[in-house]
């Protein structure tokens, strides 16, 4: 252990000289206006998200690789000098993690996770959530039953991702728990019933945010758009499928069936690691009743939405739609989490179901129980504003506008494709949309059809969830882990396998929908949808017989 210790500070101490070096040929201060390091808009610009990643999956341990991801990315744009590289990563106005905790918005959605989290805290502390657990266990009797009523839920609650994950996981993880449903399956389950079900909810943050990267002058109604991308949305709609059937058919592979086959004998974590800790949900209040965690997650819900048309202006003449599509979602999300906060104190008073000091102290424990995501979640962020300073986004940009005017009938493949793999690289789906959806707009001219355009919009909201969806770093599969209270890495290792199944079977689907509008220029494409979905059975039953194969 001391040799491999006196090797790595060799090793360490080789770099250092070398960087030392390498910053006294380059300046320590740049003009950010002007500055291009020497990867900028290549290939290289993708190295810092990639090695995180990958150090994220081949250690388990997701802190110190993205710290890793963020260094390299910042040493790549000060092109080796260390003065510059270190205020890039803490200060450069455009991606530095100092900057990025100043952003409204992200601090926005640190205080929503930080208020669901006292919420969380509050509810088993009057005792609603043992009795919802109480009553799930009564009315939910099988493995299969708890892990349908936990996609259902994810159902309903369409309005955003990140409201989706956590307040899913806090109502049906006692559920899950009792009926012995590994937390890396729960985490799955709330995973795929966010970003999959927003993109397809015409009433989401999702929704508005797609809208918005319509380009203005392309004469494209952005709103009727989204409409007709949903039954083309083919990776959102088969992972939902796929979810539903391997949940019917009692059927699990990868990594994911050790997980289960654990959890069948008690042991619902697998590996050691704990990020929340023992996990106990007991309450010292075993009278609760269940109206104590339905109300409050009933009015979280209205006030969210509430929030979300006020912040795009329905109060002061906008439409519910035009509300939505400008709707700021942090802003939202914080006005109705702090309104339903109020509310929940006023109603456990009335109740007299806790006493004021009790209430108090789940402010802090609720705190404490978020600080996991959001470290992760600040790193993710810097990580992504090193990627952007390097020019990532314009070396996909240019990717897919070069490969357009030969390859047309192949087109929403391609960008599928490219869609996933930028959105994988830097952990956003809504950065995804807006690179690619102007370049999709822009390549189409008056002498294609409107249906071929459709198709690839929606190839690039597919593409822009599945990324987003296998990502480490990605902010919703972060939420995923929080709110199952899963090891992060354990998430994504078991998810990505499922993940990779639905986009091949997406990939097909694109390439019989391209050809389909190529050659017909109609809207027979549409035939696309259950094609796919029937391939995605045959796949399924595929895998399984195969599988019952090898352990007999």
């Amino acid at each position: 252990m001391r040799k491999n210790n006196y090797l790595f500070l060799v090793i360490l101490l080789v770099i250092m000289t070398g960087l030392f070096y390498i910053s006294g040929q380059h300046p320590n201060t740049v003009d950010p206006e002007t500055y291009k390091p020497a990867v900028y808009s290549t290939i290289g610009a993708l190295l810092p998200p990639v090695i995180a990643i990958a150090l994220a999956l081949i250690t388990k341990e997701v802190y110190s690789s993205l710290f890793v991801g963020i260094a390299i990315g910042a040493l790549l744009y000060s092109n080796g000098n260390l003065e510059l590289g270190l205020n890039t990563m803490l200060y450069n106005e455009n991606g530095g993690m100092i900057t990025k905790l100043s952003d409204s918005g992200n601090v926005g959605i640190m205080v929503f996770l930080v208020i669901l989290g006292i919420m969380v805290a509050l509810m088993n502390k009057v005792g609603g959530s043992a009795a919802f657990g109480q009553w799930a266990s009564k009315n939910i009797k099988t493995r299969v039953g708890a892990q349908l009523a936990t996609i259902a839920l994810g159902v309903l609650i369409f309005v955003d991702d990140y409201f989706n994950c956590l307040t899913v996981g806090s109502v049906m993880r006692p559920v899950t728990d009792r009926h012995q449903v590994s937390r890396a399956k729960l985490a799955y389950l709330i995973d795929a019933t966010a970003a999959p079900i927003c993109i397809i909810a015409p009433v989401s943050s999702w929704a508005a945010a797609v809208t918005s990267s319509v380009p203005k002058g392309s004469d494209i109604n952005g709103f009727n758009m989204f409409l007709q991308t949903i039954p083309y949305n083919f990776y959102a709609i088969t992972t939902l499928s796929m979810m539903i059937l391997l949940t019917i058919m009692k059927f699990d592979f990868g990594s994911m069936k050790v997980h289960e086959d654990n959890a069948k004998k008690g042991d619902l974590f697998t590996t050691a690691a704990r990020p929340y800790g023992d996990d106990d949900d007991t309450t010292d209040k075993p009278n609760g009743a269940v109206i104590d965690l339905v109300l409050p997650v009933i009015v979280l819900i209205i006030c969210c939405i509430i929030g979300m048309i006020y912040s795009g202006g329905f109060f002061t003449g906008e439409t519910f739609v035009d509300a939505f599509a400008g709707a700021d979602a942090p802003k939202g999300l914080v006005l109705g989490s702090i309104a339903t906060f109020f509310f929940t104190f006023c109603f456990y008073m009335v109740r007299n179901v806790m006493t004021f000091k009790e209430f108090t102290e789940c402010i802090p424990a609720g705190f404490r129980a978020m600080v996991a995501p959001i470290m992760i979640l600040t790193m993710a962020w810097t990580l992504s504003g090193m990627t952007g300073l390097l020019g990532a986004k314009f070396y996909v940009h240019d990717l897919v506008a070069g490969s357009a005017g030969i390859l047309k009938m192949f087109l929403p493949t391609i960008i599928f494709v490219v869609a996933m793999f930028l959105a994988f690289s830097t952990g956003t789906s809504w950065g995804t949309f807006s690179i690619l959806i102007p370049v999709v707009c822009n390549v189409f001219g008056s002498g294609d059809t409107y249906e071929m355009l459709i198709i690839s919009i929606a190839a690039c909201l597919s593409g822009a969830v599945c990324g987003d969806h296998c990502s480490p770093i990605s902010d919703t599969t972060i939420m995923a882990s929080a709110g199952a209270h899963s090891d992060h890495v354990n998430h994504v290792s078991t998810q990505l396998p499922y993940a990779l199944t639905a986009a091949s079977v997406s990939v097909t689907g694109y390439l019989i929908a391209g050809g389909i509008a190529y050659f017909t220029e109609s809207s027979l494409a549409l035939i696309t949808l259950p094609i796919t979905l029937c391939l995605l059975f045959v796949t399924l039953l595929v895998m399984r017989a195969y599988m019952r194969k090898q352990a007999a």
